[in-house]
């Protein structure tokens, strides 16, 4: 049997990522993450494998994010019983982040079913429970950055760094066939160089396949540097107003940054101290893995810490927990900074902070991360007149604000410097499977890889291929 990718998910959207790797000894999957959309979609996408879970050999997961990582549980309820290989900084964050979605799920299914009961529509159940997710966390086992490791009969894995978010990694596979090896580069997400925290990404070089992201297939990011200005400048122009910023952040990196950004901003004297509310245990409990994990962070952060400061808190910042005083943010009027997540709108403290505050005209509703198509999130980026919260409609009436720079994914130049250095001079990459991107970004990215003369192609979902 030849060596086979199915392409399960994550292709022609960015959401809910995984990749099938068969030969005719072993069966390894990259990533399973959570696919975003409309509540009926989204239970009928995520609930189904086209794959049977318990004949895997193996999990290899690229990093924490849950579009990556937030289908693990229902996997296991599936019949995965292998091990899952990440970088010691992803199982930590996982520890966290994967009973956060359960219960996240479990909360807002709760609130859902008050909604549904009203209107005489039946009731819902979760995809996962916390306790469901937190039995995931067994199967995990350590990686390293550049060693190699066996996670099949005839298939070796290697993480490098990919510079996207604490401990993400870029992934070698090396799968023996025969008398030969092939060498397949799984490339999502990738990184941004000369971001504050994290080191750039590694290079890995003389593949003869890649999978890579598409994200931003298309687009260009302007400088960090612009991002900050962006952030100062529509920050003060609310407070002008006597308005709140409302910032959805995911709770991983997107956050950490973001503080970074506003300390700075505060010592440079550049915003007043303004009452900032990080209205999420997760990203309170995160923050706390990347002072533990400061072997993943660049030099400069590594070197703050050890002087003793923390680069992330500042006076002005309060870490909010429990429910009622997420609350009682939103029976004040006074300007302030919230951010919470989720980072897409779908669900979380932010719908809360949304449906209260979105329809004063006062406020911002400042956009730091991607959104996805079919997501709150994204409709508030359109600037739709109207959006749905819990099913009810809500004006958008604040200004929404979209900074795109602070994004941690590879702009168009990144990803096709990134193929460069992995063909080296010999074009020696067989093909390159274009993922993880709307359709538009991902058909620009494979049209530009084709113009400079690199096979590539875009995957259908549930597409089998093989490697020659």
């Amino acid at each position: 049997m030849p060596i086979r990718i199915k392409f399960c998910g994550g292709v022609r959207t960015v959401t809910g990522s995984r990749h099938l790797v068969s030969t005719d000894r072993s069966q390894v999957l990259l990533d399973c993450g959570l696919f975003h959309g409309h509540r009926e979609e989204y239970y009928m996408v995520n609930s189904r494998f086209s794959f049977n879970p318990a004949k895997l050999n193996s999990l290899i997961l690229s990093h924490a994010h849950i579009d990556h990582s937030g289908n693990i549980p229902t996997l296991i309820k599936r019949g995965f019983r292998s091990k899952i290989y990440a970088t010691s900084a992803t199982r930590d964050l996982c520890r966290l982040m994967l009973p956060d979605s359960g219960k996240i799920q479990e909360e807002d299914i709760k609130f859902l079913n008050k909604i549904n009961r009203r209107l005489n529509l039946p009731s819902r159940k979760p995809l996962y429970t916390l306790k469901e997710a937190e039995a995931t966390l067994k199967y995990f086992r350590s990686a390293y950055y550049q060693r190699r490791i066996k996670v099949a009969k005839d298939i070796y894995c290697t993480f490098f760094d990919a510079g996207h978010i604490l401990g993400s990694a870029v992934v070698l596979l090396e799968i023996r066939e025969g008398g030969k090896v092939i060498r397949l580069g799984y490339i999502v997400d990738l990184g941004r160089p000369h971001l504050p925290l994290l080191n750039d990404p590694t290079y890995i070089p003389d593949l003869d396949y890649m999978i890579i992201e598409s994200t931003y297939g298309n687009r260009y990011h302007p400088s960090i540097k612009e991002a900050k200005e962006k952030l100062m400048v529509s920050i003060n122009r609310t407070l002008a107003r006597g308005g709140k910023v409302i910032i959805p952040s995911f709770a991983l990196e997107r956050t950490q940054e973001v503080l970074y950004f506003l300390k700075a901003l505060i010592k440079e004297r550049k915003l007043p101290r303004i009452p900032i509310y990080v209205d999420s245990p997760l990203a309170i409990n995160i923050t706390e893995v990347f002072r533990q994990h400061e072997d993943y962070l660049d030099k400069q952060t590594c070197r703050l810490i050890q002087r003793g400061i923390d680069p992330f808190p500042v006076e002005e910042i309060t870490y909010v927990r429990r429910i009622n005083e997420s609350k009682e943010l939103n029976r004040q009027t006074s300007p302030m900074i919230i951010i919470a997540g989720s980072g897409m709108c779908e669900s979380g403290r932010i719908l809360h902070h949304l449906k209260n505050n979105i329809e004063d005209e006062k406020n911002t509703v400042l956009v730091v991360g991607y959104m996805a198509e079919n997501t709150l999130g994204k409709r508030i980026v359109e600037r739709s007149p109207t959006v749905k919260i819990f099913g009810e409609e809500y004006k958008l009436n604040a200004e929404v604000v979209v900074i795109n720079a602070f994004s941690g994914h590879a702009d168009k130049n990144g990803l096709v410097d990134y193929i460069k250095h992995a063909d080296g001079t010999g074009r020696l990459l067989k093909n390159v499977f274009v993922v993880h991107g709307d359709l538009d970004q991902s058909e620009a990215l494979r049209q530009s890889l084709n113009d400079l003369g690199y096979p590539a192609y875009l995957p259908q979902i549930d597409e089998e291929l093989e490697l020659a």
